[in-house]
């Protein structure tokens, strides 16, 4: 087996939420291993286990430790790598389950939304060279010098399964979902959006950037630094993938490829002389409350005031809303606005936020701002429009 090609293939949560769906994605990975491929599967919770964990900790403190929240939220997927190690073993294949520590799963300090350092896969290679499938848990590493556990944030098994990948100089990394791959706008809400066959780098993370759940935007960048060739599947479905490479040949550049969406955008007021001076009492605030950086998309100053806005999941963004509760400098400025944003291939036309404004105002949307990038037109909307204004602009598609 040492010299066969390895495949990573990354589960999603949907594909493992019963006993049966386990049982068939381990009958799929089992088949792969016959095949000759030496196989290493990253799970991610089951279901909406994460979501639960989280509510759970929530109800028993209102200010859970970051700490204390890392170490609850890691076991949704040791409970995953567990039972698809069980699954594999009835079926006769050879199996063995390792947690993001044991798998060398190096990160920094940070809990909640640790980024990896390195990958130290010595484990994962000796397991692989004797015929065993590795089954890793997702979304979780340690620190290497306070040797705590950390997880990478929500969407983290991708970045995890990406980074193995990388590590193991993989032939492949495949993240399976039970959704087609990606498409030009969320099918739950449009429901003639186009499977996107072939996406480069550059695009699909400026759409992860600006909200499309199919990847964590960090994984993307990572497998675009370290050459990883990257596949989105759709469980079951061979036929619905999105080849995700370096350049798509023949494109039109200009052409818009998708609508995505970010749902909830918080705006902090800072008082400050000026935008270091903000962005220091920020940071200070963070740490002091032991919160992670939230993803900033813009911020400004003005008339002593800096304002920034960014998104996060919701659970951080309500926290960090709670602790501005006692701030006499740092306050929320207005109520959550949503996004909706057009990504383009090779550059946006001069005139497409233009025409972007203009549909919106012909549904009876009017934008509140309007964030640019070579890739991408982002303009901020009430929330209450989001759904209504990513349906009108998949007509520009």
């Amino acid at each position: 087996m040492r010299n066969n090609p390895i495949i990573v293939q990354k589960y999603g949560g949907t594909c493992l939420e019963t006993p049966a769906k386990i049982r068939a994605v381990a009958s799929g990975l089992a088949d792969l291993h016959r095949r000759g491929y030496r196989v290493v599967a990253i799970v991610s919770a089951i279901g909406k286990t994460t979501d639960e964990l989280v509510k759970l900790a929530y109800q028993v403190s209102p200010h859970p430790n970051r700490r204390e929240l890392d170490m609850l939220l890691t076991t949704g997927e040791r409970i995953s790598m567990s039972l698809m190690s069980m699954a594999l073993s009835d079926l006769g294949t050879p199996a063995i389950s390792f947690t993001g520590s044991q798998a060398g799963v190096m990160t920094d300090e940070s809990h909640s939304s640790a980024r990896i350092l390195d990958v130290r896969p010595i484990r994962v290679r000796e397991e692989l060279d004797r015929g065993r499938i590795v089954v890793l848990a997702g979304f979780q590493g340690v620190n290497p010098v306070t040797k705590e556990i950390t997880t990478l944030g929500r969407g983290g098994s991708d970045t995890t399964a990406v980074a193995m990948a990388a590590a193991l100089k993989a032939e492949c990394c495949q993240i399976i979902k039970e959704v087609d791959g990606v498409c030009s706008a969320d099918p739950r809400i449009v429901a003639n959006s186009k499977l996107l066959r072939q996406l480069d780098f550059t695009s699909l993370s400026e759409m992860c950037f600006w909200g499309a759940k199919v990847l964590h935007c960090r994984c993307v960048e990572l497998a675009q630094s370290q050459n990883v060739p990257l596949v989105l599947k759709k469980l079951g479905g061979a036929e619905q993938t999105t080849q995700v490479m370096r350049e798509v040949i023949g494109m039109e550049s200009g052409k818009v490829l998708a609508v995505n969406s970010i749902t909830r955008i918080e705006h902090v007021e800072i008082d400050s002389a000026d935008l270091n001076q903000g962005f220091e009492k920020f940071a200070r605030h963070l740490k002091q409350n032991g919160l992670s950086w939230p993803q900033l998309l813009a911020s400004a100053c003005a008339g002593g005031k800096t304002r920034i806005m960014m998104t996060s999941d919701s659970e951080s963004l309500d926290a960090l809303l709670r602790t501005l509760e006692k701030s006499k400098d740092l306050r929320q400025q207005r109520e959550a606005l949503s996004s909706v944003s057009l990504t383009c291939f090779g550059g946006v036309s001069s005139d497409l936020p233009f025409k972007a404004i203009q549909v919106l105002q012909h549904h009876g949307i009017v934008a509140d701002k309007c964030v640019l990038s070579p890739h991408s037109v982002n303009l901020i909307i009430p929330a209450e429009n989001r759904e209504a204004a990513i349906k009108a602009l998949h007509s520009l598609i």
